[in-house]
């Protein structure tokens, strides 16, 4: 098979193709593509595009576009990133890209390429590796499952390991976490106050929890700063489509110390066109959802414990509404991997792949 590689630019045709892929390889139940920032990006029209540049990629083979990526490449930085990585099932096709990649990232001075990494710690990044007879949960990577077969293939291994928890749902009576209980006894008692967020409360708090989540997750993998600003605008949509009951904020001495965001799980519904009756859909969904996505923790040093004194509330708003939850993306390793994990029904995992260049 003859394929041809294309960098381009802004051209419209191409753009028109790179956004077409996913259509061509995944069935409606599972894209979960966001074709308008998708569109942004490439015409680096994006309120994260000052921080990056881009190289976008894309292959044919003959006239069909079949694979796809864009590198991303962060002022200072020694590696790049690859992501919005899509392509048929063909290793002689996928090494086109990489192959590509590599030469950028080169002459770019760096020495190594992180993947998948959609241009932005805030946009998605991680390569899914297990459970794909399932559909994809809200905000989860979603990947064909031959994918990390390619990347192994191009040269890549495995960095850092995550993991996303599904717990059952819980029975209607003498269901409740032992541990996170007395946790979250120990916390009130010294003066903790475990609330759900308030809608009119939203404006400050989710400044609050910008600083945070800058101080706390500054040393993950791919964690990149951006202003509050853009923060906001990036999460501004967030105060639309949470379940305010699922979003925990814990005060001490009327400090913002610890935070839990959940979100009903809206499966791929929050991509695409927004009709009617979609419109409908997601009412009905926010108001009462058979399953809630955790998607943010976060707790200041000195405060060791409180986050599952916080799953606390979180446990009875699963049983008061007897619906499951997925504690979503944590890295391998860390405490909150283990919460209830006496009740955890099986687990999705990811992983973030490097390619060394030297």
């Amino acid at each position: 098979m003859m394929y041809k590689l294309i960098t381009f630019d802004k051209e419209e045709n191409y753009i028109n193709d790179f956004l077409m892929i996913p259509r061509d390889l995944y069935s409606p139940m599972n894209i979960v593509q966001n074709e308008k920032e998708e569109r942004e990006l490439l015409l680096e029209k994006h309120l994260l595009s000052k921080y990056f540049k881009i190289y976008k990629l894309i292959v044919y083979k003959e006239r069909s576009a079949c694979a796809r990526c864009i590198v991303t490449i962060y002022p200072g930085d020694d590696y790049s990133c690859i992501g919005f990585f899509e392509s048929i099932n063909d290793i002689e096709c996928s090494k086109l890209l990489f192959e590509e990649a590599k030469r950028i990232t080169r002459a770019n001075n760096c020495k190594k390429i992180k993947g998948p990494i959609d241009c932005s710690f805030w946009i998605k990044y991680r390569l899914k590796t297990n459970n794909f007879d399932k559909k994809p949960y809200v905000s989860e990577p979603y990947n064909k499952e031959y994918y990390m077969e390619l990347f192994l293939a191009g040269g890549y291994r495995v960095a850092e390991s995550y993991v996303s928890n599904y717990y059952e749902k819980p029975p209607m009576f003498n269901y409740m976490d032992k541990k996170c209980m007395e946790r979250y006894n120990k916390f009130t008692n010294k003066g903790y106050h475990i609330v759900s967020l308030k809608e009119k409360d939203y404006d400050i708090v989710i400044r609050e929890i910008y600083n945070m989540l800058m101080e706390l997750y500054k040393g993950f993998p791919v964690f990149k700063s951006i202003s509050e600003e853009d923060f906001l605008q990036q999460f501004g949509a967030y105060r639309h489509i949470l379940d305010f009951s699922f979003v925990k904020i814990a005060y001490y001495k009327e400090e913002v110390v610890g935070f839990v965001i959940g979100m009903p799980d809206y499966g791929n519904m929050l991509y695409g066109k927004l009709g009617f009756l979609k419109y409908i859909k997601l009412f009905l969904k926010k108001i009462r959802c058979s399953n809630y996505v955790l998607l943010y923790m976060g707790v200041k040093p000195g405060h060791y414990g409180l986050g599952s004194a916080m799953a606390y509330p979180m446990i009875k708003n699963a049983k008061k509404r007897r619906s499951s939850t997925i504690g979503a993306l944590i890295k391998e390793g860390k405490v909150t991997q283990r919460y209830v994990k006496n009740k955890i029904d099986s687990s999705y995992t990811y992983v973030l792949l490097e390619c060394d260049l030297e």
